[in-house]
């Protein structure tokens, strides 16, 4: 498909998103071991409410289009295909392969295909507080690098270009040729209900790949539920409150709201996955009330930091909290 058909029916497919009416329906618990899906049927995945949606970068990672959204595949040359005989006892007969799109020629000219295969449902007032929490056993596919893959939870904006406001990943680019387990979770704030129409929730999974390198993985025994053990706000610090950052993910800066119900000694940090303290935001006195902070992406020694997933965390003399947050570039 030429880059200007695509370009279209990305058009087309926003208008028909920005016309259809708001939907009241909050988040649903959702599960899946592919076992009722019938195999050979084409539109079993599109009849599970499964989606596909296209980013195709240049060679050196700069955005060129997007395309989609369309319902998902169920054919073996595109982004999804229901297959057997890839589990065990454990998975039963059918799984779920997500692979690169294929049918899109920019493979042959190096570009890099970005292929998401995912659920989505609209966010509504009702969910606000809530921890959802996304699990789901994997296996090697026949995946070879460059190629990548990952699973994520996502949330996007609507009302703003569809922008990401929320982008949690699992690399699973490496996984085990043996299934295991995975599990995700995002809590849902305040501010991913602003605006007239609602925000959207995403779990799937997606990968990259060029030149029709392989890039293939399994998946099965996909739950998403409410984290009944982690559905309490990672902001339960006595005497405080940590927001979420926004935008998240972000480029170049991202902004971290926190408030004090008495004034007293603070620290808010950035760490990266590994423990290391990255940025020092804030440290001293403050008076009670809201306050704010913005990290614009740089260390503590004017560096910028590397595009990866950290942790912001607010010290006060009752204790520490912490969100996570994700740098783009």
């Amino acid at each position: 498909m030429k880059s200007q058909q695509i370009q279209l029916l990305l058009m087309l497919a926003l208008v028909t998103l920005c016309l259809a009416p708001p939907s009241s329906q909050a988040i649903t618990p959702y599960n899946q071991d592919f076992e009722g899906l019938v195999q050979s049927d084409p539109t079993a995945l599109e009849v599970d409410g499964w989606k596909v949606y296209g980013n195709v970068y240049d060679p050196l990672g700069a955005w060129l289009y997007g395309y989609g959204a369309f319902v998902a595949p169920n054919d073996g040359f595109a982004f999804s295909q229901i297959d057997i005989n890839q589990g065990g006892i454990e998975q039963g007969f059918q799984q779920l392969s997500v692979f690169s799109d294929y049918n899109n020629a920019d493979h042959a000219n190096g570009n890099i295909v970005e292929a998401n295969v995912f659920q989505e449902m609209p966010i509504t007032a009702a969910d606000v507080g809530k921890t959802w929490k996304f699990s789901f056993q994997a296996k090697r596919g026949n995946i070879v690098a460059p190629s990548t893959a990952f699973a994520f939870i996502k949330t996007i904006d609507p009302n703003n270009s569809y922008a990401t406001t929320n982008f949690v990943l699992v690399d699973l680019s490496a996984t085990s040729v043996d299934w295991d387990g995975y599990s995700l979770s995002l809590t849902i704030d305040a501010g991913l209900i602003v605006g007239a129409m609602p925000h959207l929730f995403q779990i799937g999974f997606y990968n990259t790949s060029t030149l029709y390198e392989s890039s293939g993985n399994f998946y099965d025994n996909i739950v998403l539920e409410i984290d009944t053990v982690s559905d309490v706000p990672n902001t339960l610090l006595p005497g405080s409150d940590l927001g979420q950052n926004y935008p998240n993910p972000f480029n170049p800066s991202t902004r971290i709201d926190f408030s004090l119900e008495k004034a007293g000694s603070v620290e808010l940090s950035v760490y990266d996955v590994a423990g290391r303290k990255v940025a020092n935001l804030h440290q001293g006195s403050l008076d009670a009330g809201n306050h704010h902070v913005t990290w614009n992406g740089q260390t503590d020694a004017g560096a910028p930091a590397p595009t990866g997933r950290y942790s912001y965390v607010l010290r006060t003399a009752n204790g520490q909290t912490s969100r996570s947050m994700v740098l783009l570039k």
